[in-house]
């Protein structure tokens, strides 16, 4: 294993064309931001990056992380990781922009067991794009009682958010597409969002923070389920939050991944 190290870089939104159209400059400025978000799970492996790089691919069969994002991350900004050690496998870190801004926080971890895996449910499908209703707190509480429908997907290097710096050779070696390609972490935190989009038809809509355990390395090709539910919904500061428990499954049932997972699915509206 190699020794942690605090990381430079510069921040890549990866997801401009996405559905969430707070990643684009337009509609992003309409709710006061400087231009499209970069996904709160692109800013996630900006956190795990140096034990990534660390503790190779054991971290992605049993490592933890949580993260908060606190304040917007840009296209292009220069960012600094910095790390505190936090017990002999664990660090405290968090993400500074070019301009001193403390963007997000979070902790890493390579525990020598990970947390008891889920178990698959079995789910029902998620509806078809076109019949997804909307994001609105009645929908979301049946949600709630009803339960998440599920769906399923490959990993291949070729997906959305399948690196998460604009030089995929400069991520951790375990997830550059020449090295073993296994799924990155912006990837596989990102299936959380992918399942919330898949119930129900969101505005723009931002990732807030997240509790994340591993249990096994994603390869290429691997087919993978995906299931959840919903667990909170509340309003603060007039944005609406919901919070998902979501799992991952290598098919048909072998736990990849499992996440506590918060995101403001609808913004208050712009002043």
């Amino acid at each position: 294993m190699n020794e942690l190290a605090a990381w430079k870089n510069r921040a890549f939104n990866q997801a401009t064309e996405s559905e969430n159209r707070i990643h684009s400059d337009e509609v992003a400025r309409q709710f006061g931001f400087r231009g499209g978000l970069v996904p709160g799970v692109t800013v996630y492996a900006y956190l795990a990056h140096p034990g990534l790089v660390a503790w190779g691919r054991p971290w992605l069969e049993r490592g933890a992380a949580s993260v908060r994002l606190l304040r917007p991350l840009y296209d292009g900004a220069d960012f600094e990781v910095s790390l505190e050690p936090d017990g002999p496998r664990g660090y405290q870190a968090a993400l500074i922009d070019e301009e001193g801004t403390r963007c997000a926080e979070g902790s890493v971890s390579l525990p020598s067991d990970a947390d008891a895996p889920p178990e698959r449910r079995g789910d029902r499908p998620a509806p078809a794009a076109d019949a997804r209703p909307p994001a609105e707190r009645p929908v979301l509480e049946g949600l709630r009682e009803s339960g998440l429908g599920g769906f399923s997907l490959e990993w291949r290097a070729n997906a959305e958010l399948a690196r998460y710096l604009r030089d995929p050779e400069q991520m951790a070696p375990v997830v550059r597409p020449r090295g073993e390609a296994l799924a990155n972490p912006a990837w596989t935190l990102g299936l959380a969002n992918w399942l919330l989009s898949s119930n129900v038809r969101l505005g723009p809509w931002i990732h807030v923070e997240s509790q994340v355990q591993h249990h096994s390395a994603i390869p290429p090709g691997a087919p993978l389920e995906i299931e959840g539910r919903v667990v909170d919904l509340f309003t603060r500061g007039g944005h609406e939050f919901v919070d998902l428990d979501v799992a991952v499954f290598l098919a048909p049932d072998t736990p990849a991944l499992q996440a506590r997972h918060r995101a403001i699915y609808k913004l208050r509206a712009p002043a």
